[in-house]
């Protein structure tokens, strides 16, 4: 009976009078409100099973009894047409289930006889890693089988790892509720873009984010290769590119195939993006000779927009651009290309006599028209490669084939003009990870607007979206608290139904979710303590974690006028915090129903004793230069959390000198120190507001 709430007997039980019949009917509501509340069919936050599918499913039904247990003998059997990729994401499956549970499976071999297997898995062709190839999937939990069906083996990827995530336990045993699922993709684009031109990231750290990937579903990594402080990836044809552009930090071309092939295991595609004409110091560290202006070129160590620009009309720049296409197109298999684009004012363009006589003769208006020249040379060049191209913004241009993606990082006003115009596009905008924006700013930011204003057919050139992880502010060691858990909430955006937004019933798939991704080796909750030890030079830092778990980073806009280097390290304080923990999450659920109707006062006591506590407990613990800064914080939030604990505990209101003093409190813990505020700000607002309200 799978958990579907009705009325069906509410208006016939509101005739009964006598008393008999009202206790029937009272435990007729309460019958059917438990059954409401334990099963969910298209619709969340409505079961109180630890259901923590993220990305939601398109229709689910989750039934109240029964369940599916699993034992040392569980096994997997697969039928059908199916690429072999299938069978290392079985492998995976079965290894993630095993650490998680402890069963060890008897046999991890595909079972042949489906007779004598608990997961038949039905594939119906094999997937191609392209645009808008079928993902969907249909999963049947019963007390005996669990039936998985897919068009491709890409939509049973999916499946297994929806399955994966609904595996939960009691005291006795490891278990799947018993349920019927079909899912499939809001849209067919939905990246993750890693730069790693700003800082390297080893192929390791690379390949743990592509696994990450796959288990909330993204299906496109974006690879930022090339950039004004890096060229990183081996030109055989154009050797300097990696002597002199890199630093020595670069991937070899059998790396890229490695990578490549294990993103295609997890189903995956990978696009390559050379950022051209702009952002090039590093290609012209190598070769001055493709540059617009005559002058000497070093990578450089800084964050910004440089003025280094391609020659566009140096017969040679093409020559070096076919070479690069060339053996990038082996490389990567996918039939897009990003060639980047943006940020090229022209300030040399300008300079150059050259290029502005060539602009007069051929009628070019202004710098962008220029760029356009550019860009369909550029075109051709990959069209011969078989590839198609992809930019950013800044490429768009009416007279440019239709087949190009526009990447919008402006804003959905530039990816709706573009939709109209008939171009494919995606968006970033909103998805700056990089930006370290809390969880809830991403989340609640559709790709497509409700104004759009466009027709069916224009609505389907917005393919999607994808996160952005621009390096400037990240080292191999941060760089997955950058990242996750935020990019997963993101992936629900991409995959799930418009409607699909609670964010209350988000956080705690969320944090279930984040735990999980451990499994792929990823170090986003474990590198705070890495770096605070590193940072303390000790052992006792649980005190320092408790700050730290407050704290928040400034935004990266906001430290785009202090002083950085590529070379400085990223291990400071400001990089163990996170834009959100589940400690600020947390507090803000509870001071919102506290608000409401004086809930969880017990919980807001716990949590606040806990800041009273912990400052002096690091006055106690750690003697270090590096901590002084960060004791007025420790301070500030030590006397906010003694005043606010006196009140609700005693149930007394804030007198206006109280109050005075609060508010100075609460400016001193906004102001930035060490790159951080107090992440718990407007929650101390609202909490003491709701105390003077209550009593």
């Amino acid at each position: 009976m799978t958990g579907k709430f009705n009325l069906y007997n509410f208006e016939d039980a509101s005739i009964m009078c006598d008393l008999k019949n009202k206790i029937v009917v009272f435990f007729i509501v309460v019958l059917s409100m438990m059954h409401f509340c334990y099963g969910v069919t298209d619709s969340i936050g409505t079961t109180s099973r630890d259901v923590n599918i993220l990305p939601w499913p398109k229709h689910i039904s989750l039934e109240s009894t029964g369940q599916f247990v699993l034992s040392n003998d569980f096994s997997v059997h697969v039928k059908g047409d199916y690429n072999p990729r299938i069978n290392t994401a079985i492998s995976y499956f079965l290894d993630r289930i095993d650490q998680k549970t402890g069963i060890l499976f008897i046999d991890k071999d595909i079972v042949g006889d489906s007779h004598k297997s608990n997961l038949i898995i039905s594939i119906k062709r094999q997937g191609d890693l392209e645009l808008f190839e079928d993902e969907s999937y249909t999963l049947k939990i019963t007390a005996s089988k669990i039936l998985l069906n897919a068009t491709t083996d890409l939509g049973a990827i999916h499946g297994l790892e929806t399955l994966l995530q609904l595996l939960t336990h009691n005291k006795t045993s490891f278990f799947f509720p018993l349920a019927d699922i079909a899912d499939t993709p809001r849209f067919p684009w939905r990246g993750l873009m890693i730069d790693v031109a700003r800082h390297y990231q080893p192929v390791h750290v690379i390949k743990r984010n592509i696994a990450a990937m796959s288990a909330v579903k993204l299906n496109v990594f974006h690879w930022h290769l090339s950039d004004d402080q890096g060229f990183r990836v081996e030109i055989k044809s154009y050797p300097k590119l990696q002597e002199l552009a890199s630093d020595g930090l670069y991937y070899t071309q059998e790396e890229i195939k490695e990578v490549v092939q294990f993103a295609s295991d997890k189903g995956i595609r990978v696009i390559p993006e050379i950022d051209v004409p702009g952002h090039a110091t590093a290609i012209l560290t190598a070769y001055p000779e493709l540059a617009s202006k005559d002058t000497l070129y070093h990578i450089e160590r800084g964050k910004g927009v440089f003025d280094a620009t391609l020659d566009p009309t140096n017969k040679q720049t093409y020559e070096f651009l076919e070479s690069i296409i060339s053996e990038l197109a082996v490389l990567f298999p996918d039939k897009y290309f990003h060639i980047g684009g943006d940020e090229n004012k022209g300030k040399h363009w300008g300079e150059n006599i050259k290029i502005q006589e060539f602009k007069r003769k051929n009628n070019l208006k202004n710098n962008h028209e220029i760029q356009t020249f550019f860009n369909i040379k550029l075109q051709e060049i990959l069209k011969k490669n078989g590839k198609i191209m992809m930019g950013w913004d800044e490429i768009f241009q009416p007279n440019l084939p239709k087949d190009i993606v526009i990447h919008s990082w402006r804003g959905k006003e530039a990816m709706i003009e573009s939709a109209k115009k008939g171009y494919q596009s995606i968006l970033s905008k909103g998805y700056y990870i990089d930006l370290l924006f809390d969880t809830k700013t991403h989340y609640v930011n559709d790709p497509i607007p409700l104004d759009h204003g466009l027709k069916p057919q224009q609505l389907k050139n917005i393919l999607g979206g994808e996160a952005t992880m621009w390096a400037e502010l990240v080292s191999s060691i941060n760089i997955d608290s950058r990242i996750w858990p935020r990019t997963a909430a993101i992936a629900e955006r991409f995959w799930s139904e418009k409607t699909i937004t609670d964010f209350n019933n988000l956080i705690p798939r969320l944090n279930a979710v984040s735990i999980s991704l451990e499994d792929h080796g990823l170090t986003h909750l474990k590198s705070r303590r890495q770096i605070l030890r590193n940072l303390f030079q000790t052992l006792d830092i649980e005190h320092l974690v408790v700050l730290s778990e407050v704290c928040k980073p400034i935004t990266a806009r906001e430290r785009v006028g202090q002083f950085y280097k590529t070379f400085h390290p990223l291990t400071l304080f400001v990089d163990a915090c996170t834009p959100d923990t589940p400690q600020t999450i947390r507090f803000f659920g509870l001071v919102q129903k506290f608000m409401a109707n004086q809930e969880n006062k017990e919980e807001i006591i716990e949590m606040l004793t806990l800041w009273k506590e912990n400052h002096q407990n690091i006055m106690d613990s750690t003697k270090n230069p590096i901590l002084n800064e960060l004791l007025e914080l420790s301070k500030t939030l030590e006397m906010l959390s003694e005043m606010t604990l006196k009140k609700i505990k005693n149930e007394e209101i804030f007198t206006v000198q109280e109050l005075k003093k609060a508010d100075d409190l609460l400016v001193i813990a906004d102001m930035p120190i060490q790159n951080v505020r107090l992440a718990i700000v407007d929650e101390f607002k609202s909490l003491i507001k709701a105390i003077n309200t209550h009593y």
